[in-house]
């Protein structure tokens, strides 16, 4: 029994790390959110983390339900495929507004110049946004001190920033979470039922554990270098697009899952047709044998 439980965990461990691989949908959308919206690394690993239990943690929670309402292993499959069906289309949704909301943010936030006259006789302009980013502008004046020292003025120079101004809230890590609490894990759902079938309870517990925290550690893994790797590239002269650039490259991504899904489907479709006939083939056959 210890051997069963182990070889569980161990293959609990390396599907959840081969899911999370092959799904470029469990990490691109991190890095896109995090490149576009300058998300540090504390912050897109805690992000990230969120979406990955709320991804992991639906799929326990469904599983659990079939177990304690001892439904069939297909019955729960299906919700999952279902699940399965519908999360790409929500991810797609969010790539293209994400992405529309981009373009627009980009195409109204115009760069434009000022120009500054300060109280020492210099003068400066430099080009800034107001949409895409807060900015700040510092000037010189000159303030009285009230008791100078040898060595000072009767007036020194100060440099005076305004304060900035505090960035609304951002629904966006929501939204990413909504998406991966309604993404499956189809392949969690069998190794569940197995034990569940002999009610260990502990090796269910140990599979869900397994399963969770690789998938963790390798979302998080690639997240990270990717992020890191998109740091030594120069975006100076794409800062405007990048929120557009972020939401395209979601859709791109949701868009290639869905057609995958479909080819899938269409190819599982034709070999349970070609079944189908071959096993009615067969009846024929064995009915014209019957009549002889």
């Amino acid at each position: 029994m210890a051997a069963d439980v182990t070889l569980l965990v161990l293959t609990a461990a390396s599907i959840g790390f081969l899911h999370t691989v092959l799904g470029p949908d469990h990490y691109l959308p991190f890095v896109a959110l995090a490149k576009a919206r300058a998300w540090s690394a504390r912050r897109t690993a805690c992000i990230t983390g969120l979406c990955s239990g709320a991804h992991v943690m639906s799929s326990v929670l469904i599983g659990a339900i079939g177990i304690a309402a001892g439904a069939a292993l297909e019955r729960v499959l299906h919700i999952e495929d279902f699940r399965g069906h519908v999360a790409p289309w929500l991810l797609l949704g969010f790539g293209l507004a994400y992405a529309a909301w981009g373009i627009r943010r980009a195409l109204r936030g115009e760069s434009h110049s000022h120009e500054h006259f300060h109280a020492d006789g210099t003068r400066h302009s430099h080009d800034h946004d107001h949409r895409l980013a807060p900015h700040l502008h510092p000037h010189t004046v000159e303030r009285p001190l009230r008791r100078p020292t040898p060595d000072q003025s009767a007036f020194t120079i100060e440099r005076i920033a305004p304060a900035a101004s505090k960035p609304l809230p951002s629904i966006t890590p929501w939204a990413l979470f909504i998406v991966f609490a309604f993404g499956p894990c189809e392949s969690l759902i069998p190794l569940l039922m197995y034990p569940a079938a002999e009610a260990n309870w502990l090796a269910v517990a140990a599979v869900c554990v397994a399963f969770g925290l690789a998938t963790l550690a390798t979302m998080l893994a690639i997240v990270l270098l990717l992020r890191r790797g998109l740091e030594a590239f120069d975006w100076s002269g794409l800062e405007r697009w990048t929120h557009a650039i972020a939401g395209g490259a979601i859709a791109i991504c949701a868009a290639a899952i869905l057609a995958l899904g479909h080819t899938h489907a269409h190819a599982a479709d034709a070999e349970h047709g070609h079944d189908h006939g071959h096993e009615h083939s067969h009846s024929h056959d064995g009915a014209k044998e019957h009549t002889h």
